[in-house]
């Protein structure tokens, strides 16, 4: 991996984080060619149980595009007639988004700071979010004449709903720690200076657990949200026989049964 994104892997545990502080994570290129790679080489690991999504510094998580590289871009395809730099979306930011989402096992943000445009649904497309209590949130896109893109235009209605959505989008500002948690976008609000010790133990909590059922579970939720009452019924179904043929089903009903706490193997 590039300087701009850090990539380890601990115990099942895979560490990314966003290491462009001085431009408050702002996503040039290199960055986001490497949060990409990072995010498929952790969905592609089976040694990888869980992901920690974090960033260096304790101003921003990421502030989105970096745009003093897309001005000269821009400047780039309107002296070669060309139209390649919002061909950033389909190269980088959907990868991201989907490695994310669509990963068999969960993600948790550790939002340190400003996440703002990508950077804001970089944290939306975790499954679990840990903010700073100075952290904030701002979608960003209409303020420089942009579209939502990173998957906000579906992660964050699903979260907040349709109308809050619309208007975090069509008048962006500055959410705060305590309003993102109200709101539904923060699970979880801790001091900044326990931010890290804070996301780091929730993380590596799902890197110790039933990994079979949180990919299932991840699946069901994102299965049910497009679909009728009957069809998720019906997924939840066969999830639930994927499931109960793992491993650790087995151990978690042995240890119930022993009064013991399970240790899980994550198959």
């Amino acid at each position: 991996m590039a300087d701009s994104v850090l990539y380890e892997v601990t115990d099942g545990l895979a560490t990314i984080t966003i290491n462009r502080p001085e431009a408050m994570n702002a996503m040039n290129t290199e960055a986001k060619v490497a949060l990409r790679d990072a995010a498929r080489a952790a969905a592609a690991d089976p040694a990888v149980r869980a992901v920690l999504l974090t960033a260096a510094g304790n101003r921003a998580f990421c502030v989105g595009q970096d745009l003093k590289e897309h001005v000269g871009f821009l400047a780039a395809d309107r002296e070669h007639g060309s139209s390649l730099t919002m061909n950033t979306v389909a190269e980088h930011y959907n990868p991201i988004v989907r490695a994310l989402t669509e990963m068999p096992k969960p993600v948790v943000a550790g939002v340190n700071g400003v996440a703002a445009g990508a950077g804001f649904g970089f944290a939306l497309a975790a499954d679990f979010r840990v903010v700073a209590d100075t952290a904030s949130f701002n979608t960003s896109f209409a303020g420089v004449a942009l579209t939502a893109d990173s998957g906000v235009s579906w992660t964050l209605p699903r979260l907040i709903g349709g109308s809050r959505a619309s208007d975090l989008l069509l008048f962006p500002r500055s959410v705060k720690a305590q309003e993102a948690l109200e709101l539904g976008i923060a699970n979880r609000v801790v001091p900044s200076d326990e931010l890290a010790a804070a996301a780091l133990a929730v993380a590596r909590r799902l890197a110790e657990g039933p990994t079979v059922a949180y990919a299932a579970l991840k699946e069901s939720l994102a299965y049910g949200a497009s679909r009728s009452l009957s069809d998720a019924l019906d997924h939840e179904d066969v999830l639930q026989g994927r499931a109960g043929a793992s491993e650790d089903h087995g151990i978690a009903v042995a240890a119930f049964l022993a009064k013991e706490a399970p240790r899980y193997l994550g198959r």
